[in-house]
């Protein structure tokens, strides 16, 4: 059940526990596929890990108008 309004707290942790549901059944299975997308490096499982490392890392300080980040992988 979703509340109209919740904190940022209740949206970090419900989009946490999202992100580890979706790791859960994007596991790699013994051929080192997904069992749902059935490829060896998952977008689903890439992007929930992505968003628990940002959880992890907290919050940032906002960013200049216009201003974007480079990401390696």
């Amino acid at each position: 059940m979703t509340a109209p309004l919740l904190s940022l707290a209740q949206i970090r942790n419900r989009l946490a526990l999202a992100a580890r549901t979706v790791l859960r059944r994007h596991a790699p299975g013994r051929d080192g596929r997904c069992p749902v997308c059935r490829v060896p490096c998952c977008p689903a499982a890439r992007t929930a890990e992505d968003l628990l490392a940002a959880i992890r890392r907290g919050p940032t300080a906002p960013r200049a108008a216009g201003s974007f980040e480079v990401l390696n992988d």
